[in-house]
């Protein structure tokens, strides 16, 4: 018997036809029909759905994704709460509160872990302080550097402090008033070598480069590293390495910032690892330790586990970028706002002129804090001008023992575990009953008047609203020596100085608030004219 042979492509004709296009059809079909499902769940089964706010961002991210990008968050997020109410979903899983009840439940008593958005703000390819979400960890890192910035220790780096304001005074004087000055970049220098000093305990000569048209590659760093963070985060980690490739010498620039910062960093701990090995008690006999000696002593004793070589590095470069665009951007929109408000500067001078005799001595912290306008003027411009003034986000764990309802109430709406919630310090700085006209700047509203009743309620109620570096146990570490720093560089530059600014160059829409989890003004860049003031 024989077998016919068919040859391959008639069996091939006998197959069913495979239609391309019919493919496409049913996969675009499937993906409407999961995309129209998963929306009419999270506008009408989920646990979220009951909380107010807008139907487009409860069904999706993109929304919100979209003013992140706009760098306009926080005041995205505050128009919400003057539409919805104190509570209002931002996300598919995301909720927002604008409560001082609920704030102190969330960062207080929970103690939530952070979301994973801050893993945008690794350096070295490691976690710090700040990258940490569990609380637990977040614990253990912080024993390490806590005792650092208690206020009586670093009240006693206050001479190399002034030293470095008094570098600033001097570089101001030296243009004499005829030409603007870029406060962003003269305030970034200026911390950096503070920051340095407190950190490293050496100065890096930041201040004198600046002064020297000489540009520093440290400072230049620290102001690219954000930028790099946030480009970091949206590219996958195969990808990087070809994206820094891009032939561009500003873009390759941001792209190194985070190798030059940990560069400098292992520097510092060599040098600083060779003067423990030489002098092994050295900081038994020593008050006044720099935070990376006291990290390393740590590391040696054996007190802390897990405060390897990368990490010490890690922390300390985080510390530098957490503290220098932060307090740089404060004092660049104070002497801002002071140029929009003679009237408050003349305040200021007048009180200033009293307690500094000698205008190139600045007085002692402790001094400083018992000048009563100075520090309404500061407290109203980290309630207006506050550095990190967005969300911070934290996710909702386990709230009972037992796991028949492990839901966290919010102001009457129950949330599920994984829930992200968030407030801002934009939005409880500007509640209209706590603080009236809160779009005014106003220092006086933090002067206590005489003779009224409630007067010192008043101001507490306030105070307790008032976060501009965050509140509970994840709040800013280094937010003494931001006070330290720049009550000295305010009470050094007011008194010295006349502040203006040409308007053709820096005016309201040049200096928009841009939010970029830091604020910073909406073209980067703010000029004034320091005029000496006559003796």
């Amino acid at each position: 018997m024989s077998t016919a042979y068919t040859a391959p492509s008639a069996l091939a004709a006998n197959l069913p036809a495979i239609h391309t296009p019919s493919f496409l059809v049913l996969a675009l079909t499937a993906l409407f029909l999961y995309l129209c499902a998963t929306s009419v769940y999270s506008l009408y089964f989920s646990p979220l759905a009951a909380i107010p706010g807008p139907w487009y961002a409860a069904i999706s991210d993109f929304w919100l994704t979209t003013h992140v990008a706009r760098l306009q968050q926080c005041m995205t997020v505050q128009a919400l709460f003057e539409r919805y109410g104190p509570v209002v979903r931002v996300g598919p899983n995301k909720v927002a509160f604008c409560d001082l009840t609920t704030m102190r439940s969330v960062y207080c008593v929970h103690k939530f872990d952070k979301s994973p958005f801050y893993k945008a703000l690794l350096t070295n390819n490691n976690d710090h302080a700040m990258t940490t979400l569990p609380h637990s960890e977040h614990v253990v890192r912080r024993k390490a550097y806590a005792p650092h910035y208690n206020l009586p220790h670093l009240t006693q780096f206050q001479p190399e402090v002034s030293d470095s304001v008094i570098k600033v005074v001097q570089i101001l004087e030296n243009q004499q008033g005829k030409a603007s000055v870029s406060c962003p970049e003269l305030f970034r220098h200026l911390m950096v070598d503070i920051i340095s000093t407190t950190v490293f305990g050496s100065r890096p000569g930041a201040l004198d480069n600046l002064a020297m048209g000489i540009q520093d590659i440290l400072s230049q760093a620290v102001k690219d590293f954000p930028t790099r963070g946030i480009v970091r985060s949206f590219i996958p980690t195969w990808a990087w390495k070809l994206v820094c490739r891009i032939p561009n010498d500003a873009w390759r620039r941001i792209c190194s910032s985070d190798k030059i910062m940990a560069d400098f960093v292992r520097g510092r701990l060599d040098d600083t690892s060779a003067k423990l090995h030489a002098t092994p008690d050295v900081g038994e006999r020593e008050d006044k330790i720099p935070l990376i000696q006291r990290m390393l002593q740590h590391r040696v004793s054996g007190s802390q586990d897990g405060l390897s070589v990368q990490n010490i590095i890690s922390e300390c470069m985080g510390h530098l970028v957490a503290g220098v665009d932060t307090s740089s951007n404060t004092l660049t929109y104070f002497c801002w706002e002071l140029t929009r408000r003679p009237d408050v500067m003349r305040k200021l001078q007048a009180e200033l002129d009293e307690h500094m005799p000698d205008r190139r001595v600045i007085p002692d912290f402790s001094v400083l804090c018992k000048l009563p306008y100075l520090n309404a003027f500061i407290k109203e411009g980290m309630r207006v001008y506050g550095a990190g003034p967005s969300l911070l986000e934290r996710v909702v764990g386990s709230t009972t023992a037992s796991k028949v309802d492990d839901s966290f109430d919010m102001m009457g709406y129950a949330l599920p575990p994984g829930t992200v919630v968030a407030t801002q310090g934009w939005s409880m700085h500007r509640d209209p009953e706590v603080f009236p006209s809160p779009e005014t700047f106003l220092p006086e509203r933090w002067l206590p008047v005489e003779g009224v009743e409630g007067e010192e309620e008043r101001i507490v109620r306030m105070m307790q609203y008032l976060m501009p570096f965050g509140v509970g146990t994840r709040q800013c570490g280094g937010q003494n020596l931001a006070h330290i720093t720049v009550r000295a560089a305010m009470a050094a530059v007011v008194s010295n100085f006349e502040i203006s600014a040409n308007l053709e160059e820096t005016n309201e829409r040049t200096m928009q608030i841009k939010d970029a989890f830091v604020i910073h003004p909406a073209t980067k860049e703010c000029r004034l004219i320091f005029t000496p003031r006559k003796s």
